[in-house]
């Protein structure tokens, strides 16, 4: 899968990059490209955002500042899927994650501040998710947050078998996971529940499916 991130601060990705699950398939099933909007602005100076039209507080990234990022790279419109990352997009769900995981190709369109011209999400975005109902001031999170997610669906990214009870799989049918405990068995008088000390796999079993939330 070729993951395109186009994003005013392209060095923000550089830790990311280095833990898993990103670190994990990165070069093999995980192309990352981050592209630079003042790397092709047509404007002066490396200018990318301005004042919106009607007044208020904020900058908004331009439309034209994105069309030319977009052809540099593509020559024009890609193929695939375009996502502008944006509060109005639709909800970012495990759900989505999994249809996207499927697309060869994605590109990411990032933003600061008030966000973008609202011809960008008409008209060069093919898609919009929201990955909450609150306001970032750094727009690579949100491109962060996704990339993340779709790391972890592709192949070789988690130990086999690692992902199939995670919260919201579908051997959960979309919960939250059951509680996990670890050693020590007994703390300030907090205790494990008997059953996950058992050793009985089929009551460990039905356990969790009860506790699952």
């Amino acid at each position: 899968m070729r993951v395109d991130v186009f994003t005013l601060v392209p060095h923000a990705f550089a830790w990311l990059t280095e833990q898993r699950p990103i670190a994990a398939v990165l070069g093999d099933e995980l192309e990352l490209r981050l592209f630079n909007y003042r790397d092709s602005t047509p404007l002066r100076a490396g200018q990318v955002d301005d004042e919106p039209y009607g007044g208020g507080a904020g900058m908004v990234l331009r439309v034209d500042v994105v069309a030319a990022a977009l052809d540099a790279v593509y020559g024009g419109a890609p193929a695939h899927r375009v996502i502008a990352l944006t509060p109005q997009g639709r909800q970012l769900t495990q759900e989505v994650v999994e249809e996207l995981a499927t697309e060869e190709a994605v590109t990411l369109l990032s933003s600061r501040f008030e966000g973008f011209d609202e011809r960008i999400v008409q008209h060069l975005s093919s898609d919009a998710i929201s990955i909450g109902p609150y306001v970032l001031s750094n727009g690579e999170l949100p491109a962060m947050v996704l990339l993340d997610a779709l790391a972890r669906r592709l192949p070789g990214a988690l130990a086999v078998g690692s992902g199939e009870l995670e919260s919201f799989s579908a051997k959960l049918g979309g919960a939250l996971e059951y509680p996990h405990f670890t050693r020590p068995p007994e703390f300030r008088g907090w205790s494990v529940p008997e059953v996950l000390l058992s050793g009985d796999h089929a009551k460990i079993e039905r356990w969790r499916r009860e506790h699952v939330r």
